[in-house]
């Protein structure tokens, strides 16, 4: 598979349901695109201003609704079994746009790999999928500062036979790996010297639990949040502890946030003074809980850090 594109995931439920067990990417896509569809209806598109740091924010007070970027995968972002927006982005949002004044918002599923594009030309007013903050995505767009944190982890039989905790361990024990489309786990196994053509990429976390479950690859490579979550109806699966996977000889570890057009600083620095608040008081876990954050995964990392300023 050719090297994810400078667009796509650096890798990656306050009362929300999982996911039905089968639940696939696909699925879950065309859930969005369908609860997307109806909820574009009558909503005209939002254009941003190009001075005083745009004027989007006073325009999604008087419509009432933001427009939520989304992609389909859990726990970030996605439509649960009945229907409904869930994930930890679309929770956080709901939150923090009420106290900005937006009583509502709404879906606009895409690929992972689109939410970039279709932001920047205003298909939607905010990225909600803890895309992961880079210095290639900080030339495209900017970031609130990080909502989480995130390390690896990976999905192996039950008892880890190959005692596998890292990649230099699938390295060297000559495991077979998986990982999903355009995750950062494909960068983190080849920086440990795994060949990128060895690699399983499959659509998602159940296919790669599936994988590890019938035996066709040792390890499915995720975020940790992701390992934890996909491997609770398991029988033959477990998830390891997390670790920070080493890029450049240095511990990786990631952080995840809302992405807002760069002319929308106005927007930008008042959805950052709510997430503060919320990060200072504690909410911010609360909310994030329901959906496998723990207080491991919280962080005081800045956008400015992660984008190499």
């Amino acid at each position: 598979m050719a090297p994810p594109n400078r667009y796509l995931r650096h890798s990656r439920h306050e009362g929300r349901r999982a996911p039905a067990p089968g639940t696939t990417r696909r699925s879950l896509l065309a859930g969005l695109a369908a609860a997307g569809a109806l909820g574009a209806a009558g909503c005209s598109r939002v254009a941003t201003a190009s001075t005083g740091g745009g004027e989007l924010l006073d325009r999604l007070r008087a419509q009432g609704v933001a427009r939520l970027g989304i992609a389909g995968e859990i726990p970030f972002g996605y439509i649960d079994r009945d229907g409904e927006l869930t994930g930890e982005a679309p929770e956080l949002a709901r939150v923090v746009f009420r106290r900005l004044g937006v009583d509502r918002v709404q879906p606009v599923p895409t690929e992972f790999g689109s939410l970039i594009p279709g932001l920047n030309s205003q298909q939607f007013d905010v990225v909600a999928a803890g895309m992961y903050v880079t210095p290639d995505r900080c030339e495209q767009v900017i970031f609130a500062d990080p909502d989480y944190r995130m390390k690896d982890a990976f999905v192996v039989r039950k008892g880890n036979p190959k005692g596998l905790r890292g990649y230099r361990d699938v390295v060297r024990e000559k495991a077979r790996c998986a990982t999903g489309t355009g995750y950062a786990q494909i960068q983190h196994a080849v920086a440990a010297g795994y060949r990128e053509s060895d690699l399983l990429i499959v659509p998602d976390q159940v296919a790669g639990l599936n994988a590890v479950e019938a035996g066709r690859v040792d390890v499915f490579a995720a975020t940790a949040v992701t390992a934890r979550s996909v491997v609770r109806s398991s029988r033959t699966a477990e998830a390891t502890a997390p670790f920070a996977p080493l890029v450049d000889g240095k511990p990786q570890v990631d952080g995840g946030a809302f992405a807002f057009r760069r002319t929308e600083t106005r927007l930008r620095d008042a959805f950052d003074a709510e997430l503060r608040k919320l990060r200072e008081s504690g909410e911010l876990l609360r909310v994030l809980r329901p959906f496998g954050f723990t207080e491991a995964e919280m962080t005081d990392l800045t956008a400015k850090e992660l984008c190499g300023g």
